[in-house]
Order: structure tokens, then C-alpha cells, then sequence
């Protein structure tokens, strides 16, 4: 299973730019991941075109509220089931127009609080990561 993260706007500050790149590259060990900031909804619609039989995963404050425990077993059961790849979708302060929720097979809640978008990718990457590592049994978990 492959994940891309489409993250609208850009991750400006360099100490969760470094944050959030040691973690991508900690999830490289278990799956292919890429990033991919865009410009805005409009760019984002257009790379979701590019990858159509791919399962779409909304972050949205509304969304399914998981633990990490959770979210490791949807992402074994997805992986298990073929899911080829898995595109989580990361607004920037103004959030999601309706044509990219429509998009959307799944809503994830990171959290009921509100974070920057910056810090939710982060919080994103690190959940992910965690989840990998539940999954292979690591420590790190704990």
C-alpha cells in the first residue's frame, strides 16, 4: 500500500518542516509515502484525478474519531484487503471545499481540538507512524 499526503498550502515553519520529514521518512521503512503540498483546492481536485482508484481519506474535525489502536487496525485491514493506495487529505487554514469532501471516501478527526495545519500534519505523520509501528509490534507504541 502506498500513502501520499496531499497537503493544501505549504509548511513553512523548518522546525515542523523537520518534524514532519523524519517521520515521513520513519513510514518509508514500512510503505511507500510521498508528500505533496499544492496550491489550493483547485491543484488538489486535479492530482485526485491522476490517482482515481485510490481511497481518499479526509482530515476533518467532523470526521471518525480514532484511537491510534484503531487507526493501526483500519490501516492492516486496508492494506490486507489490496488497498493499493491511500491519499490522506491535509487543508490549509481555509479548509476543504465541498467538491474535494465529496472526493472523499473517509473523514478522519485527529482530534476535537483545533490545531494549525501545520501541526496537524505533523500529529498526521506521527499517528501514521505509530500505527506502522503497532502493526510490525515495535516498542515504540508504548
Amino acid at each position: 500500500m502506498k500513502l501520499r499526503l496531499l497537503m493544501l498550502g505549504k509548511t513553512r515553519r523548518p522546525e515542523m518542516r523537520a518534524v514532519l520529514d523524519d517521520y515521513v521518512r520513519r513510514i518509508g521503512r514500512s510503505c511507500p509515502i510521498e508528500i505533496m503540498e499544492l496550491r489550493d483546492g483547485a491543484a488538489a481536485l486535479k492530482r485526485l484525478d491522476a490517482h482515481r482508484a485510490a481511497t481518499i481519506v479526509l482530515l476533518d474535525a467532523a470526521g471518525k474519531k480514532l484511537d491510534s489502536n484503531a487507526l493501526a487496525k483500519w490501516l492492516g485491514e486496508l492494506r490486507d484487503r489490496g488497498t493499493r493506495e491511500l491519499i490522506f487529505l491535509c487543508g490549509d487554514a481555509e479548509g476543504f471545499s465541498e467538491d474535494l469532501r465529496r472526493r472523499a471516501q473517509h473523514r478522519l478527526s485527529l482530534s476535537a481540538m483545533t490545531f494549525s495545519h501545520e501541526l496537524a500534519r505533523v500529529m498526521l505523520a506521527e499517528q501514521l507512524y505509530r500505527a506502522f509501528a503497532i502493526l510490525s509490534g515495535s516498542p515504540y507504541p508504548k
